[in-house]
């Protein structure tokens, strides 16, 4: 207000010297009250300006305070939001660690599983390979049998060469009752056979000799079984039944080796 005040009085100043200089021109010349006009016009025009000046800056500090009021409330939520996501990144790290450890922690079971499931296909696969037919030739046949057959024929035949008759007597009874359409059937027959008249015991010999006799005819070893039948018979006092029983193998096996002894014995029987 006091900046108008000036101005006003400049104005009016301005006024009165300009009637003045109307009324009373025989006191100043014309040059010199354009002059006085003009500095007074000038003087005017420069407060003016000033105060234009200083209602901008006024106007502009208002801005710029609301400005740095704006600045400093956006940096307050910035700080605010810059925590949240600290915070935030913090729980996350901490999930991460976790997720991490139980990947460690699956990565090891899994890998425990792997080795444990290998163990176990391999022991699998053993048991199957044991299980698993093969092709086995005994006395001139080929057939498929599991190796369990196998080691236990081969066991009582075993048995039988080392000379316990009576092991190996049991030990080929008890396959055949457990194995009765094993391959190794006719062969155990005649080692049962042999077996249990080693022990003496013609009667159970003839049974398992016929019954070799019976169910493999072609078999390697069923001339021999024939003559061990005729054998226990002449034992037996059965001389009648053993002269049979020579006359059928050479007529049966004519070429083998039992046949020439079943003609020997039938020379010496007239």
């Amino acid at each position: 207000m006091a900046n108008w005040s000036v101005v006003g009085r400049f104005a009016a100043a301005a006024c009165l010297l300009l009637a003045a200089g109307t009324a009373s021109a025989g006191l100043f010349d014309d040059e010199e009250a354009r002059r006085a006009i003009l500095d007074l016009r000038q003087k005017v025009e420069s407060l003016k300006q000033e105060k234009l000046e200083k209602s901008d800056k006024v106007e502009m500090d208002r801005r710029v305070a609301e400005e740095v009021q704006r600045a400093s409330e956006e940096a307050s939520q910035l700080r605010r939001s810059i925590l949240d996501l600290q915070n935030q990144l913090e729980s996350t790290r901490s999930d991460l660690a976790k997720l991490r450890g139980q990947n460690e922690q699956l990565a090891r079971d899994l890998s425990e599983f792997q080795r444990r499931q290998k163990d176990v296909d391999l022991a699998l696969d053993e048991r199957l390979r044991k299980q698993e037919p093969i092709s086995v030739s005994v006395d001139g046949k080929t057939f498929l049998a599991d190796s369990a057959e196998k080691r236990e024929y081969e066991g009582n035949l075993g048995l039988f060469r080392k000379g316990d008759f009576s092991a190996a007597t049991s030990g080929f009874v008890d396959f055949l009752n457990r194995n009765p359409q094993t391959g190794y059937r006719a062969s155990s027959l005649f080692w049962l056979g042999n077996a249990q008249y080693a022990g003496k015991d013609c009667k159970s010999a003839v049974v398992n000799f016929k019954s070799l006799l019976a169910l493999a005819p072609e078999h390697v070893h069923a001339p021999e079984a024939m003559l061990t039948i005729a054998n226990c018979q002449l034992e037996s006092k059965e001389t009648k039944g053993a002269r049979k029983t020579l006359e059928e193998l050479v007529a049966s096996y004519p070429s083998t080796d039992a046949a020439n002894a079943a003609k020997d014995r039938l020379s010496r029987m007239k």
